[in-house]
């Protein structure tokens, strides 16, 4: 089950997690802010992953979602709050990037992508040895690439790279697994080979949080969600989370986003700025009938000509 950290989780809420079994916490953001140049990309985070959960980052463009999953392997160091991850130490972490990010100029071949995975067991010095090798053979086995291991990767097809980036996955065997878009811009059929092996590490008990950007595929897939808008709309089941309301407000909330904002601060009497107050009124009203959000802490900002939210104005945030 997915926990959010919040003082208005509703009453009702807390009775049904009270009276399931509580898994422990695999990932937990206590107030966390990732900043890029003074802007923040995601603001005043806390939740909790559930260890053995399957969850979905959706959002707007910009939102922050690849940004959190940056956050969670170390790639960007937190402004304020904290993660604690309940793995021993961030090798025990697999992150798969999006594909854009990734130059498939360099003449490596396929093989050797997948062995990357080892790379947290092996070390620095250490070597591949026959076992490795096997075990290589077999992820991409797994994942459809069997007697391709020579082929270069500039040579495949975008979605036979993916397979192979999960196949690097595969060798890690990592029990927290991040994909940052992992289905985005491949065929139907890789893409159902692809969420087969996510279901099949979520039997496993290992936790998997997927960025994601088709709803539908989210519902028939995902059974928990997280809703950014730089802050956290709702955190929970996906059935109750993509609920058109929670949409609608994480719209609103990206379209005051500002690009030429001040740097937000938390404001000691907690008054509400003027261009806060169409975003914070409806989200009272969407409280108000019992829908589950995320705005664990009451914050204010700095003046902001135009809206409340920030952008950085150099970090492309996803």
């Amino acid at each position: 089950m997915t926990e959010l950290i919040t003082p208005l989780a509703s009453a009702k809420a807390a009775h049904s997690m009270s009276a399931a079994p509580v898994r422990p916490a695999a990932v937990t953001c206590e107030n966390l802010t990732v900043s890029y140049r003074q802007h923040p990309a995601i603001h005043h985070l806390s939740c909790c992953f559930r260890a053995g959960t399957l969850t979905a980052v959706v959002g707007p463009n910009g939102a922050g979602k690849s940004s959190l999953l940056d956050a969670l392997v170390g790639r960007v160091a937190p402004t304020t709050g904290r993660i604690e991850l309940a793995v021993p130490g961030r090798a025990r972490v697999a992150y798969l990037p999006q594909q854009n990010q990734i130059d498939r100029a360099f003449p490596m071949r396929v093989s050797d992508v997948v062995m990357l995975g080892a790379w947290p067991s092996l070390g620095l010095f250490g070597g591949a040895d026959a076992s490795d090798r096997r075990r290589a053979t077999d992820a991409l086995q797994q994942v459809g690439l069997s007697g391709l291991e020579n082929r270069l990767v500039g040579e495949l097809s975008v979605g036979q790279f993916q397979r192979v980036l999960f196949a690097r996955l595969l060798l890690q065997d990592a029990p927290l697994i991040l994909l940052d878009e992992p289905f985005n811009a491949i065929d139907t059929r890789t893409t159902a080979d692809l969420l087969a092996l996510v279901h099949r590490w979520h039997r496993e008990g290992r936790t998997v949080l997927a960025v994601l950007h088709d709803l539908d595929q989210v519902r028939a897939h995902f059974p928990d969600t997280l809703l950014l808008a730089r802050e956290a709309i709702a955190f929970g089941p996906s059935r109750t989370v993509l609920s058109e309301d929670n949409l609608l407000r994480a719209r609103a909330m990206a379209e005051r986003w500002d690009d030429e904002a001040a740097w937000c601060h938390r404001d000691e009497v907690g008054t509400t700025p003027p261009a806060l107050a169409e975003v914070v009124d409806l989200a009272r009203h969407s409280h108000a009938h019992g829908h589950p959000h995320a705005h664990a802490h009451r914050h204010d900002h700095g003046a902001a000509p135009h809206g409340h939210r920030h952008q950085p104005d150099e970090h492309p945030l996803r």
